[in-house]
């Protein structure tokens, strides 16, 4: 692959006639930022540029229906949008907009430089026109009966029952939507792009394409075997970037031609913001900028076909070297649907929970080659099970240990044992082999192996036993501890572009004082943590989150949406049947509690001491909420004595205490009724 000095990666434009929901988020924005923020830490020169897309029927529609002006909406949306981005960690170097002026002198220029060259088609046909309204209507404004399905509320553009694309003249019986009479046509003349002039050219340019996404390549292929037809580039319309010719008074630019010259503009204006103007003729015109569209399936026509087309018209610009397109994101099993507001939108979401574990499972859930499903329950199980009991554990573990043990300090690192070269190893190699999945898109695999890393670090702190090491050889302790926090900040490093709050907040932890951006990237896997080094204060950096939690945004889901997918009587629950020999290998035993106190940094959870018959053990309890340690010293209770020791936020726990909860949250551990010998077996 050619080596570039330069990257200018685009998201597609969204509409500024609504919110940021979780589709968005997975098809074009979050895979764009994770790729953009590792190639400012390999140090490339990259640039990351979107913006509101402000023109189109859409706006006018919303417009219509809220009785206010186009900018009225769209100046709303753009700066609600761009907030809610800049919480979620997007990291554009500039958001701009298509209302803006820079934008409407470019997309004016662009249309000239295509016209005074004799390269568009002009055409007078016959279109729809309300005779009330006094206007010519754009697709979605009329409604009819599908010719296909016959249903009664099909768009111009579009049915939304049977999806077959349509023109407004196509639909039976059709209907203005801002009025409510029947249109009549009338000749209008237009401007037209002639694709067809410019397939063999694209056949040979898409021919080049052997590294893109098998479903770009479908729909490419697909569009380019049936032929490429006349496209209109002007329409009938009072909002948009008004042609620059007197005898298109009226008529504006289509938005499929005038949106993605918002790359350009957008560029222009971030050029002009760092004070270098020219600066934006470099990452579009330059032959060694690499250019890269995120954007949906939905888009992979105009980004591969129709913007192609334009810069190979007008001359001068770079083509796209990849347009990396995802599949849909369905919620819950079925098809997300803003119009019943049946949808997780970024700014809800954000008012109760952090925005990395919804970067983290919309990246390893990303829809890469085939439509994925965002579901609560699993959003739950990947931050519970993968960012708080792998990634958690292994910071919380390594810091606490440190901590009690080396004064919160780097230990040093003394002599190797081959389990030590083996972590070593692994860090050395982390970087090149995410760093790669990530150049080349493949976000899932590159989060799933950031966690991997965690994962071989659990398993090596575990292999060395620092707990029995720091009695019996504390130098080799001390190495363990060493490598442990290393690993801690190549985590740190590798997490950044899907993670960065947490990663940063990790790195500060480290006793680092700048931004992990000044990191590089190749040198994540490189022992660079300082022995002696002091550390901060350890914190929990992902929080378990609860079951009443996630009810609640099924529920909400579910009355906002009317979802038929979620069953509107609560189901029995289900009870699984084991054999009695199975469940004779549980151990019930009666103990008493001997000591209790609260875990630091855990609103849940308490650590008991515990006396099983002559034995005494440590159990740690997520009962914070519903007892206090003075509570429960005394009591006699039943705990599984024959469970494997865990390891709970760095405690070591050996039991589970048995308690019951109800439907309302409320729990209640399993006490006696009369004291019985501790030790005695519960049957």
């Amino acid at each position: 692959m050619k080596t570039y000095k330069r990257i200018l990666v685009t998201s597609a434009l969204p509409y500024a006639n609504g919110p940021i929901h979780l589709g968005h988020l997975a098809g074009a924005y979050l895979p764009a930022d994770i790729f953009v923020r590792y190639q400012r830490m390999k140090k490339r020169e990259v640039v990351y540029i979107c913006g509101s897309d402000e023109h189109g029927v859409p706006i006018t529609i919303a417009a219509e229906k809220q009785k206010k002006s186009p900018q009225d909406i769209v100046d709303y949306f753009h700066f609600r949008n761009k907030t809610a981005f800049q919480r979620f960690g997007i990291s554009f170097d500039y958001y701009g907009r298509t209302s803006s002026t820079m934008h409407h002198e470019t997309s004016r220029a662009f249309f000239r430089q295509l016209e005074s060259t004799g390269v568009f088609r002009k055409k007078t046909e016959k279109q729809l026109f309300d005779q009330k309204a006094g206007m010519f209507l754009p697709d979605r404004y009329v409604c009819g009966v599908c010719p296909v399905c016959q249903n009664d509320s099909a768009y111009g553009d579009q049915c939304e029952k049977c999806g077959s694309s349509l023109s407004a003249t196509d639909l039976q019986h059709p209907k203005s939507v801002l009025t409510g009479e029947t249109p009549v046509l009338r000749e209008t003349t237009h401007w037209y792009l002639p694709l067809g002039d410019w397939q063999e050219k694209l056949q040979k340019w898409f021919d080049e394409k052997k590294h893109w996404k098998t479903n770009v390549v479908g729909q490419v292929k697909s569009w380019l075997q049936a032929g490429l037809n006349d496209r209109a580039v002007t329409r009938d319309l009072s909002w948009g970037v008004p042609v620059p010719l007197e005898e298109a008074s009226g008529k504006v630019l289509y938005v499929w031609f005038d949106a993605p010259i918002g790359y350009i503009s957008a560029t222009k204006e971030w050029a002009a913001e760092i004070g270098k103007p020219d600066l934006w003729q470099k990452y579009w015109q330059d032959a060694d900028t690499r250019l890269i569209h995120f954007i949906g399936k939905d888009n992979i026509v105009f980004h591969c076909i129709m913007f192609p087309a334009m810069l190979m018209a007008h001359g001068g610009y770079v083509l796209p070297d990849n347009v990396p397109a995802n599949e849909f994101l369905n919620l819950e099993g079925e098809k997300l649907s803003t119009s019943r507001n049946y949808a997780v939108w970024l700014e809800d979401y954000l008012q109760r929970f952090a925005p990395d574990p919804l970067r983290y499972y919309l990246a390893v859930n990303a829809p890469e080659t085939k439509d994925a499903d965002f579901t609560w329950k699993e959003y739950q199980q990947r931050n519970n099970g993968e960012l708080a009991d792998i990634l958690g554990n292994l910071i919380n573990r390594t810091l606490t240990f440190t901590a009690k043990y080396f004064n919160n300090q780097v230990p040093p690192r003394s002599d190797l044992d081959p389990m030590d070269q083996e972590m070593i190893q692994l860090l050395n190699q982390a970087p090149g082999q995410i760093g790669d999945l990530i150049d080349k898109v493949e976000i899932r695999k590159a989060t799933a192996a950031v966690i991997d890393v965690a994962r071989a670090a659990n398993k090596y702190f575990n292999d060395q036993e620092p707990w029995r090491t720091i009695r019996s050889d504390s130098k080799k302790c001390g190495t363990t501890l060493h490598i442990c926090l290393q690993t801690l900040r190549a985590l740190a490093i590798l997490m950044e572009p899907i993670l960065p709050f947490s990663a940063q907040k990790l790195y500060q932890i480290l006793g680092y004082t700048d931004t992990i951006q000044t990191e590089k990237w190749d040198d994540a896997g490189d022992c660079l943590l300082p022995a002696g080094r002091k550390l901060g204060r350890a914190e929990i950096l992902f929080r378990k989150i609860e079951d009443q939690e996630i009810e609640s945004e099924i529920t909400r889901l579910k009355r906002a949406g009317n979802a038929q997918t979620i069953d509107q009587k609560a189901e029995e629950p289900k009870i699984n049947q084991i054999p009695i020999e199975e469940f004779a290998k549980i151990e019930l035993r009666v103990a008493q509690v001997v000591s209790a106190e609260k875990v630091e940094q855990a609103d849940k959870l308490l650590k008991l001491l515990v006396k099983v018959g002559d034995q005494e053990r440590q159990i740690v309890a997520g009962i914070a909420r519903h007892y206090s340690p003075q509570d429960l010293v005394g009591k006699q209770v039943v705990v599984v004595a024959n469970l494997q020791p865990a390891t709970i936020r760095g405690i070591e726990s050996n039991g589970m205490l048995l308690a019951a909860q109800d439907e309302s949250g409320k729990l209640s551990i399993v006490t006696l009724e009369q004291p019985l010998e501790n030790g005695a077996r519960v049957r």
